[in-house]
């Protein structure tokens, strides 16, 4: 495997490739791009364990492995067959196969992704699974076939601190790049009046405290062949967190969310830079060392329907807003225009349409208030 020179590919929400680009570009990875569906980088295999390690907005990160063209299952086989998957797999390690296939003579997915199955467990003796860890793609597009190893395992918002969940939770990877959106650098204080579990609150946290993401928890890319288990290590260990004395805060008027919230920023190691409190939208109030960035992902629809009582919501929220955040800029994440509109806050024009588990939302966002 040529160490020295892979394309790596850094899967986005639909909709926030354009901030991971911004992040991955800030964080010195080389020639990144805007691709269909992410952002592509080149680097060494230590790129690959520091963007899963580092990367706040990527989804999953994919290594390409190889790509040949094949116009029909016999040459697939062959071709596979012949590939070097010692390199990359361990034959104690089990696999799982997944493949695609779009605008090619091999049409029949299924039976393109068993003769993948037949060449590793045949020429390397790993085992196949469906619930391995350990994921080869197969992507078949116009009669080329290309092959890519998933190095991240479990999706990269599991960050690997987070137990406790409120309802319809915003993914952190989601929440990260909403962040950069605004243009919160970390550097000033940040309020999610709708906090459930504390997600925006958490994250804005870590990267105020330059705190990697995927420092609590595991990775595929630790099951692969040659992996060094030493240069990790010291990969791992190679930052030191800031001290910030901004402070992030986050209330709802939930009791469970606010204790969820306090558990999860204590597992993120970040309750010192935290504070969460029950709140109705009515009494709050700006909080010290501002102004900064208030952000809010309210309930539209999709959760609690009454569209009626949301609106009021929405409006309530606007109103205290303008009343009494002068000087702060508001981030509204939701999937409803007209509740947007509601707040009767000065918005820009919305950010682009995001993919959140099938409930297409956007940004709407603020410059600071007068």
């Amino acid at each position: 495997m040529d160490n020295t020179d892979l394309e790596i590919f850094l899967v986005a929400t639909p909709g926030l490739e354009t901030p991971l680009l911004a992040e991955a570009q800030e964080a010195g990875f080389a020639e990144a791009r805007l691709a269909p569906g992410g952002v592509t980088v080149r680097g060494n295999l230590r790129e690959v364990w520091r963007a899963n390690l580092q990367l706040r907005g990527a989804n999953k990160v994919l290594v390409r492995v190889g790509s040949f063209p094949a116009v029909h299952l016999a040459q697939l086989d062959k071709r596979a067959r012949k590939f070097p998957w010692g390199v990359f797999l361990k034959p104690d390690v089990p696999v799982r196969v997944e493949a695609t296939s779009r605008k090619s003579r091999i049409y029949h997915a299924g039976a393109a992704r068993q003769r993948i199955e037949g060449a590793i467990s045949d020429t390397l003796g790993a085992p196949i699974s469906s619930e391995a860890t350990v994921r080869v793609l197969l992507r078949i597009e116009k009669d080329i076939c290309t092959l890519s190893l998933d190095t991240s395992g479990e999706a990269l918002h599991k960050r690997g601190h987070k137990e406790a969940v409120a309802k319809a939770p915003m993914r952190e990877t989601m929440a990260a790049m909403f962040l950069r959106n605004c243009g919160f650098d970390g550097s000033e204080p940040v309020l999610d009046p709708m906090c459930g579990s504390g997600t925006f609150v958490i994250e804005a946290a870590q990267i105020a405290m330059g705190l990697p993401p995927g420092r609590d928890r595991a990775f595929a890319f630790q099951d692969f062949a040659g992996f060094d288990p030493k240069a990790w290590a010291e990969l791992r260990a190679d930052w030191v967190a800031t001290q910030t004395d901004t402070v992030f805060f986050g209330s709802d008027r939930n009791d469970g969310a606010i204790a969820a919230a306090q558990a999860n920023a204590s597992r993120a190691g970040v309750d010192g830079a935290t504070q969460f409190q029950k709140r109705a939208v009515a009494d709050l109030k700006p909080p010290m060392g501002g102004p900064g960035l208030v952000i809010v992902n309210p309930p539209y629809g999709a959760r609690i329907g009454d569209e009626k009582r949301l609106r009021s919501l929405y409006g309530s929220f606007g109103k205290v807003m303008m009343s009494r955040f002068s000087g702060w800029r508001v981030g509204v994440v939701t999937s409803n225009q007209s509740l947007a509109r509601a707040t009767r806050l000065p918005l820009l024009p919305p950010g682009p349409i995001v993919d959140h588990g099938g409930t297409k939302i956007r940004l709407y966002q603020t410059e600071a208030l007068p």
